[in-house]
């Protein structure tokens, strides 16, 4: 049996499908009550007929499904901390420390917990426990903005003293991101009937700043290939997030079951673990020497079950670097800048190339385009040819 999301990441309820042997696909709900994950059966078929037919009873039945979803939603929303929703009047401190909570109990989400977490220990010296959302306006908005900008970093720390050498404030991408999830906590109480509006839509949030994106050029990739590693796992893992574009979350968790053969291709079929969205990468035959040797397809063994990173690999993916000529200080992460980089520089569009990466938004891949950018390239090289001996 196969079982298939037909969620978005932001929602609390998932409401998922599972194909049966019988060739009927069941529904059910999929969610995080007080930690523990749960998953209820709403007794919906859904046919496998392609007919006219089939399809208008599957329609209807999936208009139900997700009536059931959003029911359900609202119930674990306030159920599950014994709350009723009062409107504006509810306290936006709780609120706001009840979705901290849902992230913490969510494998999913781990990984965002902390930047929840950190976030609301601002909030907390930014307004008072009886705070509600009633008094949330765009000027409190616009005021907790103003809050990150000049706040000192670590400020609400017990025991921390400001720095002898001045202000020492937020970086740009914490101001962005605390600024990102009061917006996204006063969504989410729109979406819930507590508010009207969201009062963060009308205040123009923090500007992302540009990142350097560490790459390596084709000849340091063949270096690297030539050059021996202390952690043969680590060498190949690396490479081959170099020629697939994979997070390194993604090729420490990639298993034997979701490496397929598809239409002459090698194809991975896999969750992403930062994004939760589902990916299908056909992967290059450069990618396919660094798998090793196939493992058992129907099973949940890893690809890598030795590529373990930590500070340890980190150091001497350094040293592999050094003793390639490579000089560039540089993370694992590159691996995934590289792909991106000589996929462009060979002619791919930014379309294609953002696919591939599983962006969901094309200005997140466009940040590539100013690393490699041909017209201005070949524009220099007019001048060149102008001015040559």
């Amino acid at each position: 049996m196969k079982t298939k999301t037909m969620a978005s990441d932001d929602q609390l309820v998932k409401l998922r499908k599972r194909k049966m042997d019988s060739g009927n696909t069941t529904l059910y709900l999929d969610y995080f009550l007080d930690g523990k994950r749960m998953r209820e059966s709403l007794g919906l078929m859904l046919l496998p007929g392609k007919d006219w037919e089939s399809k208008q009873k599957n329609r209807i039945t999936l208009l139900k499904a997700e009536d059931y979803r959003l029911k359900k939603e609202r119930q674990v929303a306030f159920g599950s901390k014994k709350r009723e929703n009062d409107g504006p009047n509810t306290l936006f401190l709780q609120y706001y420390r009840d979705m901290v909570e849902e992230r913490h109990g969510n494998p999913d989400s781990q990984g965002n917990w902390g930047n929840w977490k950190s976030c609301l220990r601002y909030l907390e010296c930014y307004c008072t426990e009886n705070t509600r959302f009633a008094d949330i306006t765009p000027k409190w908005v616009i005021g907790f903005k103003q809050y990150l900008e000049t706040v000192e970093k670590d400020s609400h720390k017990k025991g921390i003293k400001p720095t002898k050498s001045g202000f020492n404030g937020l970086s740009q991408n914490s101001k962005v991101s605390y600024f990102n999830k009061l917006k996204a906590c006063l969504n989410r109480a729109f979406k819930e009937h507590i508010i009207d509006f969201n009062p963060a839509d009308t205040v123009i949030g923090f500007r992302v700043p540009d990142t350097e994106r560490q790459y390596l050029t084709v000849e340091e990739v063949k270096s690297l290939e030539a050059t021996e590693c202390r952690y043969p796992q680590l060498k190949r893992a690396f490479l081959f997030g170099c020629f697939t574009g994979l997070r390194k979350s993604d090729i420490m968790k990639l298993t034997w079951g979701e490496v397929q053969k598809f239409d002459g291709y090698t194809r991975l079929v896999y969750k992403q673990k930062k994004t939760g969205g589902q990916e299908y990468l056909d992967i290059p035959k450069p990618a396919e020497k660094y798998i090793g040797q196939r493992g058992d397809a129907q099973s949940h063994e890893l690809v890598f079950p030795l590529f373990k990173y930590s500070s340890e690999t980190s150091l001497e993916l350094r040293r592999w670097a050094m003793a390639a000529g490579i000089t560039k200080d540089f993370t694992f992460h590159c691996s995934r800048h590289t792909f991106a980089v000589m996929l462009l520089n060979s002619g791919a569009d930014i379309y294609t190339v953002s696919k591939l990466l599983g962006h969901r938004e094309l200005q997140t891949t466009a940040i590539y385009a100013h690393v490699l950018d041909k017209k201005k390239q070949s524009a220099v090289s007019v001048l060149t040819e102008l001015f040559k001996d």
